[in-house]
């Protein structure tokens, strides 16, 4: 495991919980704020028997418990963790960029809420997360996702540097044909270092999903 947070208000909506961060992440998004994540391997990993132990001892005081990476969906062991999870008594949410549409799959049945990162349009996405032909199987497990029932929103980092106001509206049209909700648009905060990206004021932002509004009707930013 690449690290826990102990306590959390914000990463999973109406519970209390934890976060726990899975190592490893072979894309590679301009924005990541979690650079010490991606390797698939890291000497400063947490222990899974650790996380049991300290989840044992909240029981009771925390409702729920994210699996955040990273892509936790690389993990092929995470519907066991789930799973083990789950029967300790906690909801159980996940944080994924709908990499890996099977393991997504996989996992589904152990899931009360899914935060799913869709990062731009299917045609935007080489040159977000540098890999080519990323674009298809997010919206895959989208389709999973809401085939399954199970509880999601859907999250999109804006930055007119990545994606313009034409790519926003495919986007949406995108989801519209799917019948998924409308995304969650996230304010970008570049971290230092990543490839010049200005940082942005959050009017952008707000103009931006005014834009998202007008395809669905409804939009929160933050």
């Amino acid at each position: 495991m690449g690290g826990l947070t102990r306590f959390t208000t914000i990463d999973f909506p109406g519970r209390l919980a934890a976060v726990v961060f899975c190592q490893g992440c072979p894309w590679r998004c301009t924005y990541c704020h979690n650079p010490g994540l991606l390797p698939a391997r890291s000497a400063a990993g947490l222990h899974w028997e650790d996380v049991l132990r300290f989840l044992s001892g909240r029981r009771g005081l925390l409702d729920g418990v994210v699996f955040s990476g990273g892509e936790p969906t690389t993990q092929a062991a995470l519907p066991d963790a789930l799973r083990a999870v789950r029967e300790m008594g906690f909801a159980v949410g996940l944080h994924t960029a709908g990499m890996h549409p099977r393991r997504l799959a996989s996992a589904l049945p152990w899931l009360d809420w899914v935060g799913l990162d869709i990062k731009g349009p299917s045609h935007a996405y080489a040159r977000i997360t540098g890999r080519v032909h990323s674009g298809a199987a997010p919206f895959e497990s989208l389709k999973l996702l809401m085939a399954a029932g199970v509880a999601y929103e859907i999250r999109c980092t804006w930055h007119p540097d990545l994606l313009s106001i034409e790519d926003i509206d495919t986007l949406c049209v995108e989801l519209r044909r799917l019948g998924a909700q409308p995304p969650v648009l996230q304010h970008c905060r570049p971290p230092a270092g990543t490839g010049g990206l200005r940082t942005l004021n959050k009017e952008d932002t707000r103009n931006v999903t005014d834009r998202v509004r007008a395809h669905f009707g409804v939009c929160h930013s933050r």
